[in-house]
């Protein structure tokens, strides 16, 4: 099997803490993996080093070895823009630029980047980032209108449009369902049950549930070192941790 993103005896810190422990996950190719786990127990810091974020933090030291289709993204050759190109992220509060229209914020980092080279090429690859995302027919009238405009589910997934526009390999989710209704948090996790046929999708969240719901495969993690990882069903039904049945059955939150 290949895999999307391997990690190689990862330990992070920040100064002086260590907040993930010699972590070995593999994650395959296509398909939903949840990275569940209770609030501050490292599964957001871990999400930023598979595009190199996790560098814009000064007090961040990584060792060990973070692959992408086979190849160490740490190692020196590697230019950090070329990852992130490959790895989009959506982040925990929908964040669509509030003074582009929603056309531009589609659009952006195909200008920034120079990926398209005329109008009619940069509309067609607007309208299809739209439609991915779910977003297209109810916006199609209204592309010159800011996100102010939008609800909190459509903002999320004008921020979902704007990462796929970029036709990345894989798409890093850090909660995205946690500063929306129930409402935009059905219409994303529908999204996601059609993206995950095309993409690898990393999903942090903290809610077990919804990482029963979405996932092809689960890991744990707690305090920093990855308890169980496997296909969603089996580490749901028969998990060999107990730390992994507490959490999945609400005990440990």
């Amino acid at each position: 099997m290949r895999f999307a993103i391997e990690t190689v005896n990862l330990h992070i810190y920040y100064g002086p803490n260590h907040v993930i422990k010699g972590v070995n996950l593999q994650i395959p190719e296509k398909g939903v993996f949840a990275l569940m786990g209770p609030s501050g127990c490292g599964k957001s810091t871990m999400l930023r080093t598979f595009n190199r974020l996790i560098e814009l933090n000064e007090e961040a030291r990584i060792e060990g070895e973070v692959k992408l289709f086979g190849k160490n993204i740490y190692s020196s050759d590697v230019d950090p823009i070329e990852v992130r190109k490959q790895v989009g992220m959506v982040f925990q509060y929908p964040n669509p630029f509030p003074h582009l229209t929603i056309y531009d914020n589609v659009a952006i980092g195909l200008k920034l980047n120079r990926l398209v080279s005329s109008k009619e090429e940069m509309d067609k690859r607007v309208e299809w980032a739209l439609k991915k995302a779910a977003l297209w027919d109810e916006v199609k009238d209204r592309l010159k209108d800011y996100p102010s405009s939008l609800s909190g589910g459509q903002r999320q997934r004008l921020v979902i449009a704007r990462a796929l526009a970029m036709k990345p390999k894989i798409l890093l989710m850090d909660e995205p369902t946690a500063n929306i209704d129930p409402v935009g948090t059905s219409k994303i996790e529908e999204l996601l049950f059609e993206l995950r046929k095309d993409y690898t999708i990393v999903l942090v969240t903290h809610s077990p549930a919804q990482a029963a719901r979405i996932s092809n495969y689960v890991g744990f993690l707690y305090l920093g070192e990855l308890i169980e990882v496997g296909p969603t069903r089996k580490v749901f039904e028969n998990p060999e941790h107990e730390l992994t049945e507490q959490y999945v059955t609400g005990v440990l939150g």
